[in-house]
């Protein structure tokens, strides 16, 4: 006798979004991705559709400082160079998309102008091809006048810019709506407040399909398990038909690299650099099969875990 296997039906779906401009759209990257459009949970295609597979964005930092002495000394010099290190996360570690961070900017540090992140900006979407993502300092009214800087100078390659919180999202939020871009939600590891943040941006006219929501990812250690339970009530509660929370989902796995128990010199626990490999491989596989459709890597051994993990996931070895 046959055994029919019980399938889950929802009255939801994750709405799909597309990241990059190509030049048939006006842009100039070499590719769009496109992520979301699942209607079940993660990697249950026995019971659901699950058109696009979580991409990997790996993440360049505009200036040393942020970047652990253990990954400086490991992935190289260029990393002292952001456009070096750009054309790397193409050309060699085969990135699905690119985010620039321009945490340089920053008053209460670096405090880099306007002009020149613009600049820097401008060389990075000139030597690759990548779509691109593309965060602030953290300072309301520098991102202010940041954003709206890049958003003019990206002007046709739908962007994604972040991160856009409670308190300061009206700036960036006009930044991208300004040139056709899209923008990232950040929320503190709070369900209702994730919802609240796309309510704010649809009520300021931002449309659905150009927002990504962030949740915050909290690394092994770190409070990973909370983070997993908050990115899977985000995917249930979309699944169950709540609009406002169909978006993609993104999830910053690189925060693994400034665990403590990373940094700590101890023979006992073995050897830095592979245990931050690891632990960010580990962090973004928990972020996708919470409900994760992209996830922001850092080191390329880590990526190289992770996709192998991710390839025996849907059955390719």
């Amino acid at each position: 006798m046959d055994f029919d296997v019980p399938k889950e039906r929802f009255a939801g779906k994750i709405r799909e979004v597309v990241i990059g401009a190509t030049k048939e759209k006006g842009g100039t990257r070499g590719s769009s991705i496109v992520v979301g459009g699942s209607d079940g949970f993660p990697f249950h295609r026995f019971e659901s559709q699950m058109p696009h597979m979580p991409v990997v964005v790996m993440d360049v930092v505009d200036t040393p400082r942020l970047v652990p002495e253990t990954l400086l000394g490991s992935m190289g010099s260029f990393v002292k160079e952001p456009v070096e290190w750009a054309k790397k996360c193409e050309n060699e570690w085969k990135a699905d998309a690119l985010l620039l961070r321009l945490a340089s900017a920053n008053p209460e540090e670096e405090n880099r102008s306007v002009e020149e992140c613009e600049s820097l900006f401008k060389e990075v979407l000139k030597s690759v091809s990548l779509p691109m993502l593309v965060y602030g300092c953290g300072s309301e009214e520098k991102d202010a006048k940041l954003m709206e800087a890049v958003s003019n100078a990206g002007k046709g390659e739908r962007l994604f810019l972040g991160l856009a919180e409670e308190k300061a999202f009206k700036s960036l939020a006009a930044a991208s709506m300004a040139n056709g871009h899209g923008i990232v939600a950040f929320s503190n590891l709070d369900i209702n407040l994730a919802k609240q943040m796309n309510i704010l941006l649809l009520d300021f006219g931002v449309k659905p399909e150009n927002i990504i929501i962030d949740p915050l990812m909290a690394a092994l250690g770190m409070g990973l398990e909370y983070s997993y339970s908050v990115v899977e009530r985000l995917r249930q509660g979309a699944l169950s038909g709540d609009p406002v929370l169909q978006m993609p989902i993104i999830c910053d796995s690189s925060c693994a690299w400034n665990v403590p128990d990373i940094l700590e010199e101890d023979p006992k626990k073995g050897d830095i650099l592979q245990r931050g490999i690891l632990w960010e491989a580990i962090t973004a596989y928990g972020a996708i099969v919470a409900g994760a459709d992209l996830v922001i890597m850092r080191h390329p051994d880590a990526v190289a875990l992770f996709r192998q993990t991710l390839n025996e996931l849907t059955g390719g070895g």
